[in-house]
């Protein structure tokens, strides 16, 4: 907050903030007749889309007050935006300006009596957003003037003799040491206690934990050659403190730290021991899988080979030589994206391999420091003193703990990655000595660099990829196919320590239809040559603070105004999938991914012509999107170093993790996922064994392509065995330490092995004498041809076994158990050529009155499809012995109890669905670290557990007894949207802008969260019929129970299920659809189906009227209909918000609640609505050709493709 004065000697508190859309108008209002003659015609929204920065200053009622908009390149269109460099050279003296300190005014509007205060307070808060801003220029007219109100912030600038530029235009500066000036430093004396003790008081709530009162003043007191403290000035008083030492211990950040691109931190030594070994180790995999994940190293590495020496930089006559045979860049083995780190506890110790540096340190460490609020953009002033202080010092390191929110000094430093193994608990960072280096820069590739970016790359896997884009680019400027491409180089003292490839994005209307782009960019205001695509992007690790510089000047010399950077899924590891697989950028965190959009599935025959194009609807191997833009490149991520630990690859646990990485403004640097089989979404697509189990529809392939988990998460193989939560670690697999600051627990419930009860059938038991004893756990060693399949790496190896012992055999295959599992599974046993009278369903009791299908005609359907197989089905059997009560290595018979006579198998393969609850291991976890459990992880509505620390969500949990809902838990919900919820209750933790949500209500404190999206499960039954079950969040209740309910609303069906076309729908006592079951021979489009949940069957085409008019025979053709495919796009849910507010905020004529007339003698639609529906079908008029376009006049109704809804 800064208070201005108005001419008229009105006071105004006014708050700096980035320009939004939203303040267009309001800036728009302050334009005066000055602006467009200082400035020229100006069209503000294309202006904010092209800005590198744009601030608003706004006064306490949020009004704005002032706008100014800075580019990277001159205004008036002097010159090329290219090229001004040098043209500021030619034609002006004494010009220091560089693209690295320098932009240019674009425009400046304020209210007219603020003017003096706000340009002054505008050009200060632009200095302080950007740290490396020395000069902001304006050109103006010639014969024009600022008038008195700005001429006090700028200054003329002299042109260089000869030069006409001074006859049409004058170029002004405004000079950072007048607003915002560097801070003086120097060492600290003992009469700065008295500044720097209210400094230390305000911001150091962990080190007054750590540190006596008096630790401040023994620091300034204790200097000696070892450990020196420093101070900042501002005027005569201290405002910032730094305590430095010389004294690092290199060998315990080599132990906890991947120290290969900083050489250890030591200075090279003959006997330095650098070469890794032939084939990677597993350790290793992890290791440069963080690395890649965090993105803060220059390049991030794959199969790394390290050069002998490392990045040095040796002070002399002032200036800082690099030598490129010092280099060190990490191997990006071949990928474009992060692999997941696939993490073997049982050989990782053994198989990783660490660097032996003999040299002595060559670090010294920021011990304490702290900086007064208003002057921490300047907290790099420190360092050209403190390197001074340390002449044989290269690296200056810092350890911050996790938990300790990121400020301005270790923006500049790099983020060194942890081992897996550290216990350490803080993060490292390093700054180079070459870094402080100014003269970055960036210019277009020449034939003359490929030497230069031989020896940049030279320890890259890709490095022949890289040559030969660089060479394309020297030669031709094209691809073969005639793509520009264009190449760019980053130097330091004509040394080249960054290289960049770029080519035209070619496929730009795909990239808008299938990803919300939208959300960073007005995409009209961008150009389809202004579109680029990031293939290569190499920068030295000493300068990776330099990573968005880079990027912004790749943009202006290639007349960019977006990169975008994709990430290929790899469906086999170590393989390529793609053949134009990138270079991995070490830009990756710097840039935003990009959330894909839901798409919808056309039925293009019924469409024919009205078809969208091919660029829309064409089928594509799926990926991840990264993107940057001329408005983002001076934009910071927010760094979030808490160790967030997550247990469990569920549905739940990735929505969870989704929800975090697409955080555009917060980069979290430590997501972790202990997964028995790590990340889903790695198995070949279409594959067969995926038909085992029911899915979810909550993600699917090309949803994991899309988000590529394994480039920000780093990933643990392996089972949670236990928790210290006094020591704030994970066990895996009884040996591996994995630590936490939050630990998020997401297992889920598992198929367990089942216990037989053991009873003897010879005596002929039923049921009634052994249910006692089940169901239980079985305990023993479990049989080589037993199978619970809980994921698809259980299915795959499953079929595998099939294929080789069953398939082509005679033996018998059980499938035991009464949920839903066991047809799909028996429906894949047919499919895999295995005969159904070889397959026998044994069904046990029911734990409740409602079946799995929970609909008679469909299960009579599946029974008929079973019977036609061949395959037998036994009902209300309990399982009682395998191999006549023996433990088994292998199963050949199989004893079932009955209400009336036992009876015994011969087996060959048996399949349990059985029996699901929490896994033993997991509970014995849980139980042992004294978390509280009552048949399921008790959890509060806010997902917290009885430790702080502790989160947990999914079928694992239940909700604590003091809410009195014991039959309601989180497997009553949509496991996706539980997964965003626990991700947005978690984020106020860390989120610097996040919102607090407002405190309930106290009588409703004791009420649990009713969650909205719908519940989904579908698969491949019995006879081939392809089943969808959409229902609301509900108590299961049987189907006939529900019909006889009074206020059960409607039911639409169409079809029956043994002829393969059954399609039911419920419509609510409010109108809405309730759920929808899908029972076909013929595949459906199921995300459409999933869109028709909720929806009022006034938006369906007047459903309700079409179905009582029998109209409406076949509602999989209805749903087919050109009309209904608005209510499948995406933005569908804007368009509704947006008429319900309407409806809401005004009467609408013609739209009374009484008895509505049938559609065709209703009167046109009113305007107010008919005018946003016309402007929805406008814009997404790529995915919706099929609607006839509206009228220019706006006239009528809104045109329709089968009637609109």
């Amino acid at each position: 907050m800064t208070t201005i004065t108005s001419s008229g000697g009105h006071t105004e508190v006014v708050r700096a903030r980035r320009t939004e859309s939203r303040d267009v108008s309001d800036i728009i209002g302050l334009f005066s007749h000055f602006t467009e003659v200082v400035f020229g015609r100006i069209d503000v929204m294309y202006l904010l889309e092209k800005s590198n920065l744009a601030l608003t200053l706004c006064n306490e009622k949020n009004e704005v007050i002032a706008h100014a908009v800075f580019l990277d390149y001159p205004n008036w269109n002097i010159t090329d935006q290219h090229d001004w460099e040098l043209f500021l050279h030619e034609n002006y003296i004494n010009n220091k300006c560089t693209p690295l300190n320098t932009l240019f005014m674009h425009l400046f509007v304020a209210k007219e009596e603020y003017v003096a205060g706000c340009s002054q307070e505008i050009v200060r808060r632009a200095f302080i957003t950007v740290p490396e801003l020395q000069f902001i220029l304006l050109f103006i007219p010639a014969d024009e003037t600022l008038g008195p109100d700005m001429e006090n912030v700028f200054e003329k600038v002299t042109t260089a003799p000869g030069s006409g530029v001074g006859i049409n235009f004058t170029l002004l500066v405004c000079h950072r040491h007048r607003y915002h000036p560097q801070l003086y430093i120097r060492k600290a004396r003992l009469e700065d206690y008295d500044d720097l003790m209210p400094i230390w008081t305000r911001q150091s709530e962990t080190l007054k934990e750590t540190y006596s009162e008096h630790f401040l003043i023994d620091l300034i007191k204790c200097q000696d050659e070892e450990n020196q403290a420093v101070v900042c000035e501002d005027g005569d008083t201290a405002v910032g403190f730094m305590s430095l030492c010389s004294q690092v211990n290199v060998s315990l950040f080599q132990e906890c730290f991947d120290l290969g691109p900083f050489h250890g931190l030591c200075k090279p030594h003959p006997e330095d021991i650098l070469k890794m070994p032939q084939k990677p180790s597993i350790q290793e995999d992890e290791d440069r899988s963080n690395q890649t994940s965090q993105g803060t190293e220059s390049v991030s590495s794959q199969n790394s080979e390290h050069v002998h020496d490392r990045d040095a930089a040796v002070q002399k006559d002032e200036s800082i030589a690099i030598s490129h045979t010092e280099l060190l860049l990490d191997d990006v083995g071949g990928k474009g994206f992060k692999a997941s780190a696939m993490l073997l506890h049982e050989t990782e110790v053994k198989g990783a391999f660490h660097p032996m540096y003999r040299g002595a340190s060559n670090a010294f460490c920021i011990r304490l420091f702290c900086i007064d609020e208003k002057h921490e953009t300047r907290s790099q002033d420190f360092l050209h003193y403190a390197f001074k202080l340390f002449p044989d010092k290269d690296f200056c390191v810092m350890l911050v703990p996790h938990h300790v929110p990121e400020f301005h000094l270790i923006q500049s430093f790099a983020r060194v990655v942890p081992f897996c193994t550290s216990q350490l608990g803080h993060e490292l960072y390093v700054f180079h000595r070459a870094g402080l280096l100014k003269s970055l820069n960036v210019r277009r590739a020449t034939t003359n660099d490929i030497l230069g970016v031989k020896m940049l790359i030279k320890t890259l896997s890709l490095k022949e990829s890289i040559l030969n884009d660089l060479k394309i680019f020297t030669l031709a400027r094209r691809d073969a196919d005639g793509t520009p491409v264009q190449a760019f180089i980053a130097e330091v003292l004509d040394q080249i320590v960054g290289v960049s490839v770029i080519r035209d994005e070619m496929d730009i209307e795909y990239i808008r239809s299938h990803y919300n782009i939208e959300d960073f960019i007005h995409f009209n205001h961008h150009q389809e040559e202004e579109h680029g695509h990031l293939y290569h992007f190499v920068l030295s690790p000493i300068f990776r603070h330099y990573t968005k510089h880079f990027l912004k000047e790749i943009l202006r010399l290639a007349h960019k105004s977006c990169l975008y950077y994709t990430i290929y899924p790899q469906y086999i590891e170590g393989e390529f999938q793609n053949p134009c697989a990138h270079s991995l950028t070490s830009a990756l965190h710097y840039m935003v991914p990009v959330r894909p959009r839901r798409q919808i599935v056309y039925p293009l025959e019924e469409l024919g012509i009205n078809a969208p194009s091919e660029q829309v609807s064409k089928d594509q191997l799926s990926y991840s999107l990264n993107h940057i833009n001329q408005k983002l490149v001076l934009e910071s991520k927010a760094s979030i170093n808490t160790r967030i630990v997550v247990v469990g690859a569920s549905d739940v646990g990735i929505s969870f993790l989704e929800t975090l990485i697409f955080c555009p403004h917060l980069k979290f640097n430590n997501l972790t996922l202990i997964s028995i089989h790590g990340l889903p979404g790695k198995d070949l697509l279409g594959s067969k064994h995926r038909r085992f189990l029911i899915n979810s529809h909550c993600f699917n392939d090309e949803d994991y392509a899309q988000m590529s988990l394994c480039s920000w998460v780093n990933v643990v193989v392996g089972k949670m065995t236990g928790i210290n939560r006094a020591a704030k670690y994970v066990v895996v697999s009884k040996e591996k330490k994995v630590p936490y600051d939050y630990l998020v627990l997401c297992t889920g419930q598992k198929y367990q092995v089942l216990s037989p009860t053991g009873a003897d059938i010879s005596k002929l038991p039923t049921n009634r004498e052994v249910v006692s004893k089940w169901p239980q756990r079985y305990t023993g060693k479990v049989p080589s041809n037993h199978f619970t399949l809980n994921d698809h790496q259980d299915c795959l190896k499953a079929m595998h076994w099939l294929e080789e012992n069953i398939v082509n055999s005679e033996g018998n295959v059980i499938v035991y158990g009464n949920t839903i599992d066991i047809y799909t599974t028996v429906e894949t046993l047919l499919s895999l050529g295995i005969d159904g009278s070889r397959i026998h369903l044994v069904q046990p009791p029911l734990s409740s009155n409602v079946t799995c299908l929970n609909n008679n005609e469909i299960e009579s359907a599946v029974q008929e499809a079973l019977s036609k197989a061949g395959v037998s089905v036994y009902y209300d059997s309990i399982l009682a012995q395998w191999n006549e009560g023996n433990d088994p290595d292998l199963i050949t018979c199989a004893a079932f109890t009955t209400n009336t006579k036992p009876f015994k198998l011969q087996c060959s393969a048996f399949f349990s669905f059985a029996y699901r609850t929490v896994d033993y291991e997991t509970f014995k976890a849980i139980n042992d670290a004294c978390l509280v459990f009552d048949g399921r992880l008790v959890i509060d509505t806010k997902f917290c557990t009885n430790d702080v620390s502790i989160r947990a969500a999914g079928p694992l949990t239940k909700y604590s007894r003091r809410y009195y809902v014991d039959e309601w838990t989180h497997s009553n919900f949509n496991s996706k949207e539980i997964g965003f919820e626990l991700a947005a209750s978690m984020l106020n933790l860390f989120d610097p802008t996040h919102k607090p949500f407002p405190k309930p209500p106290e009588e409703t404190d004791r009420l649990i969260p009713m969650y909205k999206g719908c519940k989904m499960k579908g698969g491949v039954l019995p006879g081939g019929y392809n089943y969808l079950h959409i229902s609301k969040p509900e108590i299961p209740i049987r189907l006939d129970l529900q019909l006889a309910l009074c206020d059960h609303g409607m039911e639409i069906i169409t079809g029956e299920a043994r002829h393969g076309n059954y399609f039911r729908m419920h419509i609510n006592k409010y109108n809405t659809v309730d759920s929808i079951t899908c029972f076909s021979t013929e595949p459906f489009p199921v995300s459409n189906y999933i869109c028709l949940y909720g929806q009022h069957e006034r938006l369906l085409n007047d459903l309700y009227y079409r179905w009582n008019a029998g109209q409406i025979t076949d509602l999989y053709s209805y749903f087919r209909e050109p009309w209904s495919m608005a209510i499948y796009h995406d933005r569908f849910i804007d368009l509704k918000k947006e008429l319900r507010q309407i409806l809401m905020s005004e009467q609408v004529p013609g739209l009374s609640p009484a008895a509505q007339p049938p559609p065709e003698e209703q009167s046109p639609c009113p305007p107010p609505l008919r005018d946003p529906v016309l402007r929805y079908l406008r814009r997404h008029r790529s995915h919706l050709p099929m609607y006839a376009p509206a009228r220019t006049d706006g006239a009528g109704p809104p045109p329709t493709a089968g009637g609109l809804p």
